[in-house]
């Protein structure tokens, strides 16, 4: 479903902000920005019956992934999907346990385990995923452009050998350290399941593509290069990068991962995303400005009042410094217990303090 028939963003700042070219205001939007802090969310989710029927239902899903939008000056819509989509289109049995996340009911731990894996067709067991992201594109009508997303292998790959989510992580370590043959055949399942999966979103219509690393920092700096970033880097290598007449940007985040965002840079993503725990300014003079950056407020700022929660975007701002290639956003998904109001203020802070930083000197 790509053509340019569909229609261009009447707000692109997030496209021309990934790809550092010139723009009038920083754009901003937030990790997880629907979901459980707004009302609006938890009565569809009510209705829905389940969070896993909400993710599968391509008219809630497209309900959910309007409805910050429709409360908040937003420059981007993200595709209200999860992490562990691929796992549950592999049948090893997905299923979210209130208060305890997610649960996957057959764990791969063998290279046995491994063998019986095949990349899944995303039109056939993650269509519902396509048929959301055309619907919401339809509904977006060319307001903001449509981010869509993806879990990263390592990330994706430790539910499936944890069986759900960890702290420590020893099963996956164990399987690193005393079978990384079969770890490998894991990650690369993933990263070309990912890969397809991926592909299929921006052909629905996704203009933009994240992928999330959220336990990439619990590694290693030799062990991050060798079984976290090799696979997204092998995802990047066969991503779609242009649709609809223009590039498509492509966002890696690893919490975590200052330390080795000059690595990251040189992938040939567009983008990356920054934690709250590393300094943007620091950032970006390790990167060189060769990528865009995202991020960085910590998510727990948005506990605080309004007046406090401008100064802290104007920390965030002032530390990017003047100059594109910047995207304001949390350093990781918005908290549920946030007031919404708390997070329109945020919002309004980065409309009202960022133009600044964009005017030529």
């Amino acid at each position: 479903m790509t053509g340019t028939s569909k229609p261009t963003p009447k707000n692109d700042l997030l496209l021309r902000a990934l790809l550092r070219q010139p723009v009038e205001r920083t754009p901003v939007w937030m990790m997880r920005q629907a979901g459980r802090y707004l009302p609006e969310y938890r009565a569809t989710r009510e209705r829905a019956g389940s969070f896993l029927k909400l993710c599968m239902t391509p008219e809630l899903a497209c309900e959910v992934t309007l409805q910050p939008l429709e409360r908040f000056p937003l420059d981007a819509a993200i595709l209200f999907s999860d992490i562990l989509t691929i796992p549950h289109a592999l049948g090893l049995g997905l299923q979210f346990e209130t208060g305890e996340g997610p649960r996957i009911e057959r764990p791969v731990r063998s290279k046995a385990d491994v063998e019986k894996l095949g990349v899944p067709d995303p039109h056939v067991e993650l269509r519902y995923v396509m048929d959301a992201v055309s619907l919401i594109r339809k509904e977006l009508n060319g307001r903001v452009p449509l981010i869509g997303f993806a879990g990263s292998p390592w990330t994706v790959g430790t539910y499936i050998v944890e069986g759900g989510s960890s702290r420590e992580f020893s099963r996956i370590k164990t399987m690193m350290y005393n079978e990384p043959a079969t770890l490998r055949a894991l990650l690369q399942l993933l990263a070309d399941s990912t890969r397809a999966y991926l592909n299929a979103q921006i052909a629905a219509g996704a203009q933009a593509v994240m992928i999330f690393d959220t336990w990439g920092g619990v590694l290693t700096p030799a062990q991050y290069r060798e079984f976290s970033l090799h696979y997204m880097q092998s995802i990047l290598h066969g991503l779609t990068r242009e649709a609809e007449g223009r590039r498509v940007p492509v966002i890696l985040f690893t919490k975590g991962a200052g330390d080795w965002l000059s690595t990251m840079a040189q992938t040939g993503c567009d983008a990356l995303g920054v934690d709250w725990t590393t300094d943007l300014g620091d950032a970006r003079r390790l990167v060189n400005d060769r990528v865009a950056l995202q991020g960085n407020l910590d998510p727990n700022c948005l506990y605080a009042a309004p007046e406090r929660i401008r100064e802290e975007v104007g920390r965030v701002l002032a530390s990017y410094g003047n100059g594109h290639g910047h995207v304001f956003n949390l350093g990781h998904g918005i908290h549920p217990a946030v007031p919404p109001e708390h997070a329109g203020a945020m919002i309004a802070a980065v409309h009202e303090l960022s133009p600044q930083y964009h005017t030529p000197r």
